[in-house]
């Protein structure tokens, strides 16, 4: 899984990155063109490894205690995760890179604060995976991470020499070489890239820097018909305006910084993909390779968050551990990639990255909660197929069990379970229906959604509903609601139930806690 990665930002989806390893496994598998995630960090993780709605398991907004329980910040026992269902069923169980669903951990305080292990601050280890490497946090330096870990043990690296897309890769590939025994196993690999900060080496970094010269505009329109001659969009969709927040091309001043943004943010996604092959690399020597489904896909869409000088106080250290001041803030003139200094992307190129899709990041629109989703599985799946069904995180429980011949409990030591809210796409992926029941519902932050066959009905927080026909229309564009209000009432109904059902809380009480004050700071 990759982080804050857009719709349109790999090869097999339309990017000029790139990504040879992904685009392999699309030509060898399946690629979904209505996959979604739930538009954050922690609420898609959470989800993906439970198969609930995120407010069910304790985590209705990030890894940090609002204090209702559906807002707890870390994975209550009323679910059960992937790895815990699928060790009951013989796996052995790994991950490897970012956990994100286990408290929260500030930037600069963490050491004081964090009780690692501890009553709402659950690691992998006490979640069933057998073994883990990665950082329980949702974001950090990629030349010297914190609240690293190695199974149990906070780790430490050999400073200088060290990359965490590379360690994540490694560390994945090495579980599966050193996996024996007759017992299948499922490995969860959750790379933190291409969040930022904009962090790459510079070999790869070199061979992006002027490419993006050709500003965000000319970008989207290159993706989009890529996007379209794939056969992934129906070219009766037009593609969104640009974000009227990001300025026209031709009236930015110092393009030459904005190219170099863009071309880290590429090197980010690059190197990920080179870790990708050395993972396939190891199924392949395993003699597994047959055996085993292998399936990819982004936790939210492109991340248009801007990061200010003056911004949140812990968003990152102060300094690197030689003592270097690391200077944070979207400023020209800060050159993006080393360790130094901590910048993001930022809207214009996360509008590219979100192409045809509006929006980003946090928002249930589609440019938010639109992933591309790959999944490979020799002699079940058709190679090249494109599939269109809807699909969302939340499908990934009863899907693998549903593979691996396992059972989803309603009890798990001593704690009931709630019932699964996914529904397997396991039949679609040998080119039949999934024959979806229920309509998929979304909440983040007062943004909402409700997909239900074509239609869909979405709000941006604070706004009115919109209700769109997604088989018209995936680019929402033309909102129906007050053409028709029988389909947005119905649907609103629906909503209204399942918001109840699941615990979702007024946001706008929520965001005025204290605890939340540095989450305003991306509203």
């Amino acid at each position: 899984m990759a982080d804050d990665m857009g719709f349109s930002d790999i090869g097999c989806f339309g990017s000029e990155i790139a990504t040879p390893n992904l685009d392999s496994l699309a030509a060898g598998g399946m690629r979904f063109s209505q996959f979604y995630n739930y538009a954050r960090c922690c609420p898609t993780r959470a989800a993906l490894l439970t198969g609930l709605y995120p407010h069910e398991t304790g985590i209705g907004h990030m890894a940090i205690n609002l204090a209702p329980p559906h807002y707890q910040g870390f994975l209550n026992r009323n679910c059960i995760t992937l790895a815990e269902a699928l060790k009951s069923a013989g796996y052995s169980t790994y991950m490897a890179g970012k956990w994100h669903v286990g408290g929260d951990f500030p930037m600069r305080t963490w050491r004081e604060k964090a009780r690692i292990g501890e009553a709402g601050y659950p690691t992998p280890r006490q979640r069933g995976f057998d073994r883990f490497y990665g950082i329980l946090t949702g974001a950090g330096n990629y030349f010297d991470p914190h609240t690293l870990m190695r199974d149990d043990e906070l780790t430490e690296i050999e400073y200088g020499d060290y990359y965490l897309t590379d360690a994540i890769a490694a560390n994945a590939a090495d579980y599966i070489r050193a996996h024996s025994g007759d017992s299948p196993f499922f490995l969860y690999t959750a790379f933190t890239a291409p969040h930022w900060p904009l962090h790459a080496l510079e070999e790869d970094i070199e061979r992006y820097r002027g490419r993006y010269r050709i500003g965000w505009e000319e970008l989207r329109q290159r993706r989009h018909e890529e996007l379209n001659g794939m056969g992934i969009l129906s070219e009766t969709w037009d593609i969104s305006p640009r974000d009227p927040a990001a300025p026209a091309w031709e009236d930015v001043s110092d393009k030459d910084w904005e190219d170099a943004r863009m071309a880290v943010y590429a090197a980010m996604i690059d190197r990920m993909d080179q870790g990708i092959g050395k993972i396939l690399d190891a199924v392949r020597a395993s003699g597994q390779w047959d055996n085993t489904l292998i399936m990819f896909l982004s936790d939210n869409g492109g991340c248009a968050e801007f990061l200010r000088e003056d911004g949140i106080p812990d968003a990152a250290p102060r300094q690197t551990r030689l003592g270097d001041q690391i200077r944070v803030g979207n400023h020209a003139g800060l050159v993006p990639g080393p360790e130094s200094t901590w910048l993001s992307y930022d809207r214009p190129w996360a509008n590219a990255s979100c192409t045809p899709f509006r929006l980003y990041k946090h928002y249930t629109h589609e440019g938010g909660i639109s992933t591309p989703f790959i999944a490979h599985w020799p002699g079940t799946i058709e190679p090249g197929a494109i599939g269109h069904q809807p699909a969302w995180v939340g499908d990934f429980m009863p899907t693998f069990l549903d593979a691996a011949g396992g059972k989803y409990p309603s009890e798990h030591e001593g704690n009931p379970i709630a019932p699964v809210r996914g529904e397997s796409f396991l039949p679609a992926l040998t080119g039949g229906s999934i024959g979806r029941q229920r309509p998929i519902f979304w909440e983040h932050e007062d943004n909402r959604a409700v997909r239900h066959g074509r239609w869909k009905l979405v709000a941006h927080h604070g706004r009115d509903w919109e209700l769109y026909d997604l088989a018209r229309d995936r680019t929402e564009l033309c909102d129906m609601a007050a053409v028709n209000p029988r389909q947005r009432d119905s649907m609103l109904d629906a909503y209204q139930r399942w918001a109840d059902q699941v615990g979702v809380s007024d946001w706008s009480q929520l965001i005025a806690l204290p605890q939340a004050a540095r989450y305003r700071e991306w509203l």
